[in-house]
């Protein structure tokens, strides 16, 4: 087999974002070999630097978890000579990526008009919380306000409970993800026509995009979306059971078959011939009366004796785990996607790699997170020709910073 290459190891990245949304999408970008420069405060650094505990040796274990296989650059851009040096780092990159609110950093001259007259093939991507025009262009976006005000909140938690937000914030993930996805197909387009693009993504836009069934329930049949727990509105039965030891079982039985699979393996096989039961509508019509005799069911025996039970099962099937269940699941170890890394400052760490796998291209791990300013030396010595005395200067003015 012809050996693996990295699929973006000639783009060049040019990184103003924080948090997670941006260093999210870099991140994966970072996987697949392109290089990228993580620009930073001197002296404080992605907001995440500081969100702990809990940390290791003092390193965010936040910060830590989005901000592999990038190099940390300390510059100071409210500086007008950092402002100057950005600009010429931009030059010397494919993409640019930042989320600050709109108009800021037109104030720095290190906006998208500005750049790309200088560099017209600029693929450059913008990250907010609401768009770059409109009512709420400025206001401030964070994940659970956009969960909340696109609905996700609303939809989300117990029926009979207060909204809830997810666990970790899909919405900066997803608007990762979509950046991510919208940066590969701008570069796939400059390959053709050699011209550069501003792309315009953020948090509200994403919510609202991926509401999926319940948002078309909403546009075309007028019907609200309500909270669910772990059911599913139109499926059923497709939840969580609390099992005798008090743990939590999930099953989903999709089909007609599925349902019969379920009722026999749960010993209530009359249940599939019941017409009350016949089909997934007659299910979600008299959805109390069967989930209260399955759940009487499985609060009969302990989380061992279901996931015995349904070991060869071929319905979706599993437990709630927490994360030592989870990292311990043995189709997660065969994935093998726990990686043990070395940090400058942390030491030995472990991270989750890329969940995506490529028969001939890699899509790894090369670089732990870097410390605060670790390559600003590195990056404006290699790329911009500074000696080490203009390096120095530059510290000295507190334009830049490094160990």
């Amino acid at each position: 087999m012809a050996s693996k290459f990295s699929p973006l190891a000639n783009v060049r990245i040019l990184d103003f974002s924080r948090v997670l949304a941006g260093p999210f999408c870099t991140m994966l970008l970072g996987d697949l070999g392109a290089e990228v420069w993580k620009v930073e405060r001197p002296g404080v650094g992605d907001d995440t630097r500081n969100w702990k505990p809990p940390a290791v040796n003092g390193e965010s274990c936040y910060f830590m978890s989005i901000n592999r296989n990038k190099k940390s650059v300390a510059i100071d851009l409210k500086h007008p000579k950092g402002q100057q040096l950005a600009r010429q780092l931009a030059a010397k990159c494919d993409v640019v990526l930042e989320n600050f609110k709109p108009g800021n950093l037109k104030r720095l001259g290190l906006d998208y008009d500005t750049l790309s007259a200088q560099s017209p093939q600029l693929v450059y991507c913008s990250i907010t919380g609401y768009g770059q025009t409109g009512p709420w262009a400025n206001k401030g976006g964070y994940d659970v306000i956009a969960e909340a005000v696109g609905g996700l909140l609303h939809i989300t938690g117990p029926a009979d409970g207060e909204p809830c937000k997810a666990g970790v914030a899909v919405v900066d993930m997803l608007t990762g993800l979509y950046a991510h996805g919208a940066i590969m197909a701008a570069l796939m387009q400059r390959q053709a026509t050699g011209q550069g693009q501003a792309i315009d993504c953020n948090l509200m836009a994403t919510q609202i995009a991926t509401l999926v069934n319940i948002g078309s329930n909403y546009l075309n049949a007028g019907i609200d979306g309500r909270r669910w727990g772990t059911a599913h509105e139109s499926i059923v039965p497709y939840q969580a059971f609390k099992t005798s030891d008090q743990k939590w079982f999930v099953v989903g039985a999709g089909n007609d078959a599925a349902f019969a699979e379920l009722c026999a393996l749960v010993q209530l096989s009359d249940l599939a011939l019941s017409p009350l039961y016949k089909s997934n509508a007659d299910r979600v019509h008299n959805r109390s009366l069967l989930i209260d005799t399955l759940s009487q069911r499985f609060a009969e025996q302990p989380l061992q004796f279901w996931e015995k039970a349904f070991e060869n099962a071929t319905l979706p099937n599993g437990p709630v785990n927490n994360m030592e269940g989870a990292f311990n699941n043995p189709q997660v170890k065969h994935l093998d996607l726990v990686k043990s890394l070395l940090h400058p400052k942390a030491g030995p760490i472990k991270m989750t790699g890329p969940a995506v796998r490529f028969s001939q291209a890699d899509n790894v791990i090369r670089l732990p997170p870097p410390s605060l300013g670790q390559h600003t030396k590195e990056v404006l010595g290699s790329i911009l020709d500074f000696d080490e005395q203009q390096l120095i200067n530059l510290k000295n003015e507190r334009v830049i910073d490094f160990p």
